[in-house]
């Protein structure tokens, strides 16, 4: 695979660009332990080559400290660099990794794709990537509501995602969702919201209710308990794996890591880090912050070699981009009229 910019963008040439900014309507406001989200901001950017342009889009993440209009800030500043002449192969390595890196790295990717009349997956050396399934997520509520939705999510996707609370009610909630969907697939978020002494009780009750895997039950920072804790079904990190570098400190704590473009900073670094987590023995997992299509279509290439895809974004949103990805149900493709050559 040859995911470098270094060696694959060098010499593309940016000659102008376009910021915007976006806001879309979830359908429902989804709720999870650090509040309520009922509107998607998101940055677009267009780069424009010398006949072909190319879009990225990314959804600034306040948790990480982003804002929308700081986003927006950094990607102009990126974006006038590249007209300047700025190589990208050198800049991309400088830059934070975030939503601004993110946007601007699918852009050229799009770009280069369009430019060589080949798919992204091509100019990778990797396959076309085929259909993948994304599990649908459950925001939090009363344990019968919840119980109630992820039965009817079940009936379209093989795998529901339960987002949990302070540890509180989430038993409750595992479990009327059972009793409801006796033969349901589900994993769980609880975003930083348990402390270790919850996990340890808990982590019996979620084995018998076949919950599959556990995300980010101890805030990042303070997970230092997970090595000592008889992890009884495997651990993902979401909020405590960012890039490639976070991972040699993760081992021996997690099982999985959930790979977002938003945090890695784009495509380039997702790949990489989905690379170097391999070798260190952990399953992966592609994960989304919002977003339309057009932000899940480069993940696809992450989804590939995923144990669980998560890119249910744009089914959470009242309306999606056209032209989308292509939805069947459960299962998106790849649209290259949307991203990708």
């Amino acid at each position: 695979m040859n995911a470098d910019p270094a060696t694959s963008a060098a010499s593309l040439r940016v000659t102008g660009y376009t910021v915007e900014r976006e806001c879309w309507a979830y359908r429902t406001p989804l709720v999870h332990a650090r509040g309520t989200d009922r509107i998607a901001e998101l940055i677009v950017v267009t780069l424009q080559g010398a006949h072909q342009a190319g879009r990225g889009e990314s959804c600034p993440i306040p948790h990480h400290g982003e804002s929308v209009e700081g986003v927006r800030a950094q990607v102009n500043a990126i974006c006038q660099a590249l007209v300047d002449g700025a190589d990208w192969g050198e800049l991309h390595d400088r830059l934070p990794a975030g939503a601004a890196r993110n946007a601007v790295d699918c852009a050229i990717w799009d770009l280069r794709a369009r430019t060589a009349g080949v798919p992204v997956s091509t100019l990778m050396g990797l396959p076309a990537p085929n259909p993948v399934s994304t599990v649908y997520t459950i925001g939090l509520a009363a344990p019968d509501e919840m119980a109630r939705a992820a039965a009817a999510a079940a009936a379209l996707h093989d795998v529901v995602k339960i987002k949990l609370g302070d540890g509180g009610d989430d038993l409750a909630r595992l479990r009327a969702i059972r009793a409801m969907g006796p033969g349901t697939r589900l994993i769980a978020d609880a975003n930083e919201g348990w402390t270790a002494s919850q996990l340890v009780s808990a982590l019996p009750e979620l084995a018998a209710l076949g919950v599959e895997m556990l995300e980010q039950p101890l805030p990042a920072g303070r997970d230092l308990a997970l090595a000592s804790i008889d992890r009884i079904i495997p651990i993902g990190a979401d909020e405590s794996c960012h890039v490639e570098a976070d991972l040699p400190g993760l081992v021996g704590r997690y099982d999985l890591v959930n790979i977002k473009l938003d945090k890695s900073g784009g495509l380039t670094e997702a790949m990489r880090l989905q690379a170097r987590a391999e070798a260190l023995g952990f399953a992966t997992m592609v994960g989304c912050m919002c977003g339309t299509s057009l932000g899940m279509a480069p993940a696809l290439l992450v989804a590939q070699r995923c144990r669980y895809v998560d890119l249910d974004a744009p089914l959470l949103l009242g309306l999606d981009r056209t032209p989308s990805l292509g939805w069947q149900g459960q299962r998106l493709s790849p649209v290259r009229a949307l991203w990708g050559g």
